[in-house]
């Protein structure tokens, strides 16, 4: 398998999941507004399809939605403040697509939604999450599996989804991932 995706999280998660694969970083111009399921589809498509393989290729996008609003990754510290103060309190939505694309096939794709709610953030605690330096590069500016469990006091739904890789909707589009010759190393 071929993972699209240069996210450490994403291939922490197959590498769990004992699934042999490579990694190849895809160039592709991603959507960042527009409906939130429509937008980490298309992006997830994309990226599959961005990768010329003769092996199965997996293409994932990852976005934090507040009230229809896409959060990605903040630009710089102000914006991460931004999102994790609007976060503060709130239950927000983790979507992500995925996109399996086989040799000589249409690719198939598939979304998953996890719930999570932010506990209240006092002023201390921005402060310590913002100077982890944790935030940078994560959708909503926080990271869940990381010292980001701190923000966070409920989630609904698939725990994975939220780290980047919906591992049940994962294994829904592709049932024989976890016998198909798993190594637990990449190839790259």
């Amino acid at each position: 398998m071929i993972l699209a995706s240069g996210s450490p999280q994403r291939k922490a998660i197959l590498e769990q999941l004992g699934v042999a694969f490579t990694v190849v970083v895809p160039e592709v111009d991603e959507l960042t507004e527009g409906d939130p399921r429509a937008v980490v589809k298309e992006n997830a498509l994309r990226k599959a399809g961005a990768v010329s393989s003769d092996e199965t290729v997996l293409g994932a996008d990852t976005e934090v939605v507040l009230e229809g609003r896409i959060y990605g990754k903040p630009r710089d510290r102000e914006e991460a403040e931004r999102s994790l103060r609007e976060l503060s309190g709130r239950e927000h939505e983790v979507i992500s697509g995925i996109a399996l694309r086989r040799p000589g096939e249409d690719a198939r794709s598939a979304v998953a939604v996890t719930r999570v709610r932010f506990r209240e953030l006092a002023e201390p605690d921005v402060a310590w999450y913002l100077a982890t330096g944790e935030w940078r590069g994560r959708a909503g500016g926080y990271a869940i599996q990381g010292k980001g469990a701190a923000l966070v006091e409920a989630i609904a739904g698939d725990y994975w989804n939220v780290v980047g890789l919906p591992v049940p909707a994962l294994l829904a589009l592709e049932p024989g991932l976890l016998r198909s010759g798993a190594t637990g190393h990449p190839v790259s």
